[in-house]
């Protein structure tokens, strides 16, 4: 198990929200922290704490007027790390290789490929075709409904027809290096992490899985550890110190070290 930092980034600042609260219109979220620091800051940050594999998220749409501020400091936090990082938020396949360009390791993917709820293959193929599988993260952020986790799109605001389990990981392994999976539910409520989600998750043995929701505490780091057996990497937001939370970062990535 291992801590990779995010940067989610909404009307330009970078945040901290509840993730349940996004909507587009009127770019409007619950905030839980919002930073004066910029991009650079927390690229580099994450450069000097030696924390590759982070991501960063825009949260706005590409209709936003806000969308092209959120890329100014996306841009601000790769040219301080980069190689370090992912970045997701509006991502197709005609534009996927300009963000490999300005220094991510990978494009984090949802929308794209889905057309009315369903699997788009066809844009599926041509994202794998225009960077390659090794260089793609498929977000299968997912939110509860009926029992069962569906696969979330439009910053988390649409269902789709596709649920969370170990059948969709391993399809789509097929088409990706890695996979990010927000419980969405309890994203940016430091409420506790999605044990449900996670007893999924923890079944899968094959790529990568970060996993992102709820952790406040390290207790609830030990649940993630304990049943993933360590395979699961996690994200921490709200309740790490540098968003204003209790968790000091270098005391998470000095017991992660221990635990490996």
């Amino acid at each position: 198990m291992k801590l990779r930092p995010c940067i989610d980034i909404h009307n330009g600042k970078v945040k901290q929200i509840v993730g349940s609260s996004l909507r587009d219109e009127g770019d409007t979220a619950t905030d839980n922290f919002v930073s004066e620091k910029s991009g650079a800051y927390y690229g580099e940050l994450f450069r000097e704490k030696n924390l590759p594999g982070g991501h960063i998220i825009l949260l706005n749409s590409r209709d936003s007027e806000y969308y092209e501020s959120d890329l100014y400091v996306a841009r601000e936090a790769l040219n301080a790390y980069p190689g370090g990082l992912m970045i997701g938020g509006g991502v197709n396949a005609e534009n996927a290789e300009s963000f490999l360009a300005m220094g991510a390791s990978h494009v984090i993917v949802t929308s794209y490929i889905f057309s009315e709820g369903k699997l788009n293959m066809d844009k599926l193929l041509l994202l794998v075709g225009a960077v390659g599988r090794e260089n793609i993260c498929l977000d299968l952020s997912c939110r509860k409904k009926d029992g069962e986790y569906y696969i979330v799109t439009d910053r988390w605001q649409t269902f789709t027809e596709m649920k969370v389990n170990l059948e969709t990981l391993s399809m789509l392994s097929e088409f990706s290096g890695e996979f990010l999976i927000h419980g969405v539910d309890v994203e940016g409520k430091s409420s506790g992490v999605d044990e449900g989600l996670i007893k999924i998750l923890a079944g899968w043995d094959k790529s990568l899985i970060t996993y992102a929701g709820g952790i406040s505490s390290f207790d609830d780091i030990d649940k993630v550890n304990a049943a993933s057996e360590g395979r699961l990497d996690i994200t921490i937001g709200s309740a790490l110190s540098i968003y204003g939370g209790a968790l000091d970062m270098d005391e998470v990535i000095s017991r992660l070290d221990k635990e490996l």
